[in-house]
């Protein structure tokens, strides 16, 4: 066979392939720190926004993380409810909240939910998403900058943390561990070069904010891209059936 009758054969071995391959919904669940966001809004960025960039025609991201949001009132609101009747066989479902769940202040106390009881929501998100034959990923908070006097960052999400280790545990689940990736990350920037990473603008800096902005939690576009790639990493770390749906770059084909 020649050259041009092998790449042909090559051509329609792989749009067989490709029409094979079923199609599935990855569904994230979540806070501020994943949702996505109106232009409006720019450039504060979920990192769920960039994450629905790097797989191929067959995956569907699907955003239902929402600001402000805990497990408590994700569950109090029907929104779980909503995507747990929607799941199908083969779908995903990237479990990350802690931000609000763990927020005690008088005026967050309809969002704080105790660990206990955030490990149960945890425990539910999982059995009801293996009810639907489904796959959990347990995805722990990404972290806030904060740095101490000597410049090392600090642990924010402790026991919130634990908990989707002890969940990852016993259920054995896959499990991200995002704190501490996005923690590494922002201790290679430093103090001064991590906010690069988040929403750090000056008065008049950027038409949408007047005012400036200086939030330590929330990410612009950069900064939820490299977020992103932390979780991709993760996934690949994992090496789920979803790491063959990652687009691989031209140049990598090439090689």
């Amino acid at each position: 066979m020649n050259k041009n009758g092998l790449l042909l054969c090559l051509l329609l071995l792989t749009g067989f392939i490709s029409q094979e391959k079923k199609y599935i919904k990855v569904y994230l669940i979540g806070d501020s720190t994943m949702c996505p966001y109106e232009p409006k809004q720019f450039p504060i960025h979920g990192w769920g926004m960039p994450f629905a960039n790097f797989f191929d025609h067959s995956v569907t991201i699907d955003n239902r993380a929402r600001g402000g949001r805990s497990t408590r009132t994700f569950i109090g609101e029907g929104r779980w409810q909503l995507i747990a009747d929607s799941l199908k066989e083969g779908d995903y479902v990237f479990i990350q909240f802690g931000h609000n769940d763990e927020a005690k202040e008088e005026k967050y106390k309809e969002r704080y939910t105790s660990v206990p009881d955030y490990t149960t929501n945890l425990i539910k998100f999982v059995s009801e998403s293996r009810a639907k034959k489904a796959i959990p990923v347990i995805v722990t908070p990404v972290t806030r900058m904060s740095f101490d006097a000597a410049g090392k960052i600090k642990e924010t999400h402790v026991e919130y943390t634990t908990a989707c280790y002890k969940v990852a545990s016993e259920y054995k689940v896959p499990l991200i561990d995002l704190d501490k990736k996005s923690r590494d990350l922002l201790q290679k920037y430093g103090s001064d070069n991590a906010r690069l990473l988040f929403m750090q603008l000056e008065p008049d800096e950027h038409p949408n904010y007047p005012a400036g902005l200086k939030d330590n939690t929330h990410f612009n576009e950069y900064g939820a891209r490299r977020i992103a790639e932390l979780v991709l990493q993760g996934l690949r770390e994992l090496n789920l059936d979803l790491v063959k749906r990652i687009v691989i770059p031209p140049s990598k084909l090439q090689k």
